[in-house]
């Protein structure tokens, strides 16, 4: 079962500083009927303004990735963590029994990047932080496994987080596995997946469908890959 949410249908939430698409429930979208899929709780689609960004504010039983499209990401936290981030780079903080942080564009271009908000394996977890950055040519027609629960940074839940950068003409599959299903978000370009058409800030729900991508123009993807609900 493949499921395609189009971009322009998501709510679009804009406080002038900061400009951001909701996949799920969030903030001021009050949508019970949307709250999550699988483990996966939040994916918002930022753009924040130069010299802005979310000042310091608290966390708690949270797994949070951030992926860095363009511009530069600050963040800083109360571990004394902090540092700027930029396009392919992620940072990971894992709430547990409670942290605060900021997340700040300091540059002068427009910072895009993907917040996306996990479910923990279990609650009161010791707060942690890390990040990593990646080269072009690691994602480049190829999936680059970004997090994971055995990786560098490894994520407290069973979840698994990939990119692409497709160039033109390209293609490339990913086969999800028997009790796994997927949240395909398509961050640029365009791209056909399994024969449906996907275009920029499009996302998917895939269950137990093997992942076929193809693209002409070229194509920026995220995959989070998951156990699946009820299995």
């Amino acid at each position: 079962m493949i499921r395609i949410l189009r971009f322009n249908d998501l709510f679009v939430s804009d406080l002038g500083w900061l400009k951001s698409r909701f996949h799920f429930s969030f903030a001021e979208y009050r949508n019970p009927d949307n709250l999550n899929f699988g483990v996966l709780r939040v994916l918002n689609d930022d753009l924040v303004q130069p010299r802005q960004g979310f000042g310091r504010h608290p966390h708690q039983d949270m797994e949070i990735i951030s992926y860095v499209v363009a511009g530069g990401l600050t963040h800083q936290d109360s571990m004394q963590n902090k540092e700027t981030l930029g396009r392919g780079d992620i940072q990971y903080l894992s709430a547990g029994t409670g942290i605060t942080h900021s997340e700040m564009n300091e540059g002068e271009e427009t910072c895009r990047f993907l917040q996306i908000w996990i479910f923990p394996e279990q609650k009161d977890l010791t707060p942690n932080y890390g990040s990593k950055r990646f080269l072009e040519s690691e994602r480049l027609n190829q999936w680059l496994h970004l997090v994971g629960p055995r990786e560098e940074i490894a994520v407290c839940q069973d979840v698994n987080l990939y990119v692409t950068e497709l160039t033109a003409g390209k293609s490339i599959r990913f086969p999800l596995a028997a009790g796994r299903q997927a949240y395909l978000k398509l961050i640029e370009g365009q791209a056909l997946l399994n024969g449906a058409a996907m275009r920029h800030g499009d996302a998917a729900e895939i269950i137990a469908e093997e992942i076929d991508l193809r693209t002409e123009p070229g194509a920026h993807l995220l995959l989070i890959e998951m156990a699946r609900e009820g299995v």
